[in-house]
């Protein structure tokens, strides 16, 4: 996952990084601006003096004569003799150069040589920027700690100015997370200026008063569902209770109620389990039911057998350990009917075998089987399996937002022999 930074956090680093840019350049510009006009003047005024001596030499009778000037170290020969004339100085041709030369202390002293040779006489001028050099070096020191210093203070600014312009996000930040935790929506653009902050804090309330709107007509419709409902199943319910106690049925037509019973069952079980999920609750609420699973299995294995149909299928029912869970049978049911039922559906020879113990219920078929990277796809909301028949796709889905709901774990995955296994592990169970 890409590291991202607080948006205070971009804003100081930008304002520090442009303070530290803009001064660092104004110290290089100054730097090289003095050193350029530095070098350049003093070049002109060297060639300029070499000039002049040379000039000033021709009225002497001497011209072999050493000058000692207060400024220069000034040296004039005439063309071609060089006895007084330091070897190092002989290469060089009319102009000013940059020379480095031992010193007494033993230590490379920096000058300037400006050389200018006439026909007549070759004249030579020295200067000394030592002092110059060392004066840059402290220019360059200073200009240094200047960018550091200017560097702390952006620093600092862009804190104190990153608060100021964070401000108002950081509150808008805080007030929808305030809601987050509350769940009470509570309106945001009265807090804010009509800037662009208050129109995202505007954006956030329309938003809010929709999904707001929309929860609470699918709480309702859920509820008018349930009501409308519970009534008719609750008429077949009794209506086949009565059928079944006649004296006269038939084994077929007691049969056929039986599967009538067993579907009423089932459907108030999906409703009840409907409704857990619609009401989105952070905690499951289980009114301090306890089931029993092994039961259960059983009463769901009964439920399901019609899929079967006349396939040869063999169906085995394993109880290593009682086993109980903190839930409503309903839910319980719910969330295996459909494991159970998908195997009754997909196996078309073999056996089906439900093991329950040790917190947990695996089903295993010798039906088709599932690709492994296909395993979590079908819990999602309208993916079917390749082989699946007709269907919405919604019982994997069902199942797995149980388990979210009452921290269980459900999994599919491929059996080693042939088929597919799946596994209902809850959390907090009991041992009988």
């Amino acid at each position: 996952m890409r590291y991202r930074r607080r948006l205070r956090s971009r804003i100081v680093i930008s304002f520090a990084l442009f303070g530290l840019g803009l001064t660092a350049l104004f110290a290089a510009a100054t730097i090289y601006v003095r050193t350029r006009l530095e070098d350049q003047l003093i070049n002109s005024t060297l060639s300029r003096e070499v000039k002049n001596f040379i000039d000033f030499k021709r009225d002497h009778t001497d011209p072999n004569a050493l000058w000692q000037l207060s400024l220069f170290d000034a040296r004039i020969v005439r063309a071609g003799r060089t006895a007084i004339i330091p070897f190092a100085w002989q290469k060089y041709e009319n102009g000013v150069y940059d020379v480095e030369d031992v010193g007494r202390e033993g230590m490379l002293r920096p000058y300037k040589l400006a050389v200018l040779k006439e026909p007549d006489l070759w004249a030579y001028l020295k200067f000394d920027v030592s002092t110059q050099k060392l004066s840059e070096r402290q220019l360059l020191v200073a200009l240094g700690t200047s960018v550091f210093i200017f560097g702390i203070f952006s620093i600092v600014v862009g804190f104190w100015l990153s608060a100021r312009v964070m401000s108002p996000v950081t509150d808008l930040a805080r007030r929808v997370r305030a809601m987050s935790k509350t769940g009470r929506p509570e309106p945001l653009k009265t807090h804010f200026a009509n800037d662009e902050v208050g129109q995202v804090a505007a954006a956030l309330d329309d938003y809010s008063t929709r999904l707001t709107e929309l929860v609470e007509r699918d709480r309702e419709f859920n509820a008018d569902v349930s009501h409308e409902l519970r009534t008719p199943l609750a008429v077949i319910a009794s209506t086949t209770e009565l059928l079944q106690g006649s004296p006269d049925l038939t084994d077929k037509l007691r049969e056929r109620l039986r599967r009538i019973e067993r579907a009423v069952r089932q459907s108030t079980e999906l409703t009840d389990a409907l409704l857990l999920l619609s009401r989105r609750e952070r905690q499951a609420p289980t009114d301090g039911e306890t089931t029993d699973v092994a039961r259960v299995v059983e009463q769901v294995v009964d439920v399901q057998r019609p899929h079967l149909g006349n396939k040869p299928v063999q169906v085995r029912v394993d109880i290593e350990e009682p086993l109980a869970t903190a839930a409503p049978s309903s839910v319980v049911s719910v969330a295996l009917g459909n494991l159970i039922g998908n195997a009754f559906k997909y196996t078309q020879a073999g056996e089906v075998v439900v093991t329950v113990g040790h917190g947990r219920v695996a089903v295993e078929d010798t039906g088709p089987g599932i690709a492994p990277d296909d395993a979590e796809k079908l819990f999602e909301r309208g993916v079917r399996g390749t082989s699946a028949g007709k269907g919405a796709g919604l019982g994997l889905a069902i199942v797995r937002r149980l388990c979210e709901l009452y921290g269980w774990r459900v999994s599919l995955a491929p059996r080693p022999q042939g088929g597919a296994v799946a596994t209902l592990e809850f959390g907090r169970t009991t041992s009988y």
